[in-house]
């Protein structure tokens, strides 16, 4: 992927944004257990950041992914992880589908609004008993009228307790898992939506995460995104964009993190000499950033491949297990390496640490990701099929 001069300002756009308006208040809002979404959206939208590859028409930029891999990149200089995911679901994880296959009513009343920094989005598709297993949720919307009556539960929702409306994944009909779903947009205001219950995390301290309850709630038939029946293939094409934008995010907060660990070691002393005069240590980190750099050759493969409309399933899916692999190998090398002082709570490479873990299993655990590149690869027990263009078929 060639870096133009235009990518490179937009990085140093999102780099002033992160150092300004975020990393200032991180200890702040990981003690709050919040970040203040609205506010920060609104600031992200006065810099153009919301709309980067969505449509002029409803407020974007109109440029290709690879500026939103700019995005994604800049935002992983933030000093914690919160704050990329979080941000991320609004621009990469809630609204790809509805920015796709959403009618102009719809895009108007709820992409524009994004886009402009006025609305907070979640994703709402896991479930208490379906979380990698997409095709396993029991969340039914039921037509009655010109109206969806919605009753179920989704768990695990990132903004959850502040989003103004959620994307949301639906069994809309009986019959086969992968043909009988639908997405919508729910407004998370509605009668009958309880969303009180925020959930204590291990890491992504700062980011909001919620339980929401559905209880016969009403929403209008012109909320569904796209085809009734169609809402299991959106998630999964929606999943490229949250999978490369996850692998994205990471690599300059892994490269500031290996970083970090090579100062520290160089200054702490044991045993008369440098912790990093070891060889152990200073080989273990030059192969850590090695792999970093082939995760950053891999994310920018997968973005022209998606680009050039070419289905980029398995890259995706090998960008998203190969971050999460990499992000607990880094994470847990550098603490080691920090001792007892990278133990401590307020470690950054702690928080990191903790932080990291999530990539392998939020947007589908690794065992999903090996799942669909051994589909693809055609070498599941029983399968003898190659390389298919179906997304969904390969996410099945």
């Amino acid at each position: 992927m060639i870096i133009s001069h235009e990518h490179q300002e937009l990085y140093r756009t999102v780099r002033r944004f992160v150092d300004g308006e975020l990393n200032p208040h991180v200890e702040e809002w990981e003690k709050a257990g919040v970040w203040p979404a609205h506010e920060i959206l609104r600031k992200m939208a006065g810099l153009g950041l919301l709309g980067i590859n969505k449509p002029q028409t409803y407020g974007g930029l109109g440029l290709d992914y690879s500026y939103e891999l700019m995005l994604a990149r800049g935002l992983g200089n933030c000093t914690n992880g919160s704050l990329p995911m979080a941000i991320g679901v609004v621009t990469d994880m809630a609204t790809p589908a509805l920015a796709r296959f959403g009618s102009d009513e719809l895009r108007k009343e709820y992409l524009a609004p994004v886009i402009a920094g006025q609305q907070c989005c979640s994703i709402a598709v896991s479930e208490a008993g379906a979380g990698s297993d997409v095709a396993g949720i029991r969340t039914t919307a039921r037509v009655d009228g010109g109206d969806y009556v919605i009753d179920g539960s989704k768990m695990w929702i990132t903004n959850g307790t502040q989003a103004d409306w959620a994307c949301t994944l639906v069994n809309t009909a009986e019959g086969k898992p992968h043909l009988n779903k639908s997405l919508m947009i729910v407004p998370l205001d509605a009668n009958g939506v309880k969303r009180e219950t925020k959930l204590d995390k291990l890491g992504m301290r700062a980011s909001d995460t919620a339980m929401i309850f559905f209880d016969n709630v009403r929403v209008p038939r012109r909320n569904l995104i796209g085809q009734e029946g169609q809402g299991f293939m959106y998630q999964m094409l929606q999943f490229q964009e949250e999978r490369l934008y996850g692998a994205a995010s990471v690599i300059d907060s892994l490269t500031n993190l290996i970083a970090g660990t090579v100062d520290y070691t160089r200054q702490r002393r044991a045993f008369g000499r440098s912790i990093l005069d070891n060889q152990t240590v200073h080989f273990r980190l030059a192969e850590l950033r090695t792999e970093v750099e082939a995760l950053t050759a891999l994310v920018f493969q997968t973005c022209e491949e998606y680009i050039a409309g070419r289905d980029a399933t398995m890259l995706a899916s090998m960008c998203k297990l190969k971050a999460g692999r990499i992000g607990r190998e880094v994470t847990d090398t550098c603490l080691q390496f920090w001792g007892a002082q990278g133990y401590m709570w307020e470690a950054q490479v702690a928080r990191a640490y903790r932080d990291s873990r999530l990539l392998s299993i939020g947007g589908g655990a690794d065992e999903i990701m090996l799942g669909i590149i051994c589909k693809l690869m055609g070498i599941l027990p029983g399968k003898n099929k190659t390389i298919t263009a179906n997304p969904a078929a390969a996410a099945s």
